[in-house]
């Protein structure tokens, strides 16, 4: 099954022909998603069993020694790995798990096991371990893993659906209707592993945002993170003052969707893949803000992105230019739900 979800096409004729229907997948079809509750992942596992159409339980895992210390590596009694501090692991067993992250992994493991199978398990991201432990392994291509049971993305999974950016613009619009066009949604992260940003880079980024409002008459639509730090966004908030710009102040709902949804170009800082990824799904031009630091996969994955058109690095200067839009949650989603479906068959179901 090992497959690479395609580039971006140029052009109706060079577009992939339309899948086959899908076969439907039981409403009583039961799902659990399974991760440590860090929010980027997780999104990933509910992305994509939302996409199937499914409400899934939310399984969030504390292991105990030694597996907290030695997984993946350790496979032995993975029945006793879930300690009491998380959610309890525990029958009826799901028709489908779906997890993340290294905590995940032995859950998953016993899961498949104590089920003779019947579960079908599948894994996001790199489980450092063989695929052939899971029924479907998702990477990204800036990871190497490869395998017969391995789809490969250009990106991260994700919630964001059309439907969701136009509700959330729908709810906002009102607010914003002062805000001129081009409207321009940045989206800023800040400090992480492999990432800085420093006050330097944010003065700058700041700057050539203001121009873009002042010499090109942008409205400009910003949200930071709670990575941002508060010297960035004091920065921010100072060079952008009575300039047609809202910068979010934490407050209320979190207006990300209803941006994402109204702007007519997206940038975004480079330190997350998710974020990216979830602006790659508009369609819409996409400049990435380059910060200090970095890594190879980073970097694989922004450089993938650039040679496929679909981002430009920000240079505060605004264009604009077509491709298809990223829709790699949809795709995985389609091929698990035809795997799925054979697996039940198989399993008299």
């Amino acid at each position: 099954m090992h497959s690479t979800i395609p580039g971006p096409s140029t052009s109706a004729s060079e577009a992939p022909a339309p899948r086959a229907a899908a076969p439907r997948l039981s409403e009583s079809l039961t799902c659990w998603v399974v991760t440590d509750g860090k929010p980027g992942m997780e999104n990933q596992c509910l992305g994509l069993a939302e996409a199937l159409g499914l409400t899934p339980v939310v399984k969030r895992v504390q292991l105990r020694s030694p597996w907290r210390q030695l997984s993946p590596y350790l496979r032995v009694g993975n029945r006793f790995a879930a300690g009491p501090n998380g959610d309890p692991i525990e029958p009826p067993w799901p028709d489908l798990l779906i997890g993340t992250g290294r905590r995940a992994i032995a859950p998953s493991l016993a899961v498949r096991k104590a089920s003779a199978g019947r579960t079908f398990t599948v894994q996001i991201q790199d489980p450092m371990i063989s695929p052939r432990h899971f029924d479907m392994v998702v990477v990204p291509r800036h990871d190497r893993l490869r395998g017969p049971n391995v789809m490969v993305t250009r990106g991260a999974l994700h919630r964001v659906t059309p439907r969701i950016l136009a509700d959330a613009a729908e709810r906002h619009a009102p607010r914003l209707a002062h805000l001129p066009h081009p409207r321009v949604a940045v989206l800023i992260g800040g400090n992480n592993g492999v990432y800085a940003l420093t006050p330097t880079i944010m003065g700058d980024v700041a700057e050539k945002l203001a121009d873009l409002a002042r010499q090109h008459g942008a409205g400009l639509m910003v949200t930071p993170s709670r990575r941002t730090g508060a010297d960035n966004e004091a920065i921010l908030r100072a060079r952008l003052r009575d300039l047609p710009a809202e910068v979010w102040d934490g407050t209320g709902e979190n207006p990300y969707f209803a941006y994402l949804g109204l702007a007519d170009v997206v940038v975004v800082t480079c330190d997350s893949v998710s974020m990216t990824s979830e602006a790659c799904s508009t369609g819409k031009p996409v400049y990435v803000i380059e910060l200090d630091g970095g890594s190879p996969k980073f970097r694989a994955f922004h450089d993938g992105l650039y040679q496929d058109a679909i981002t430009r690095p920000f240079t505060g200067e605004l264009d604009r230019w077509t491709y298809t839009p990223m829709d790699e949650t949809r795709i995985v989603a389609e091929e698990l739900r035809q795997q799925l479906a054979a697996h039940r068959a198989r399993m008299g179901r």
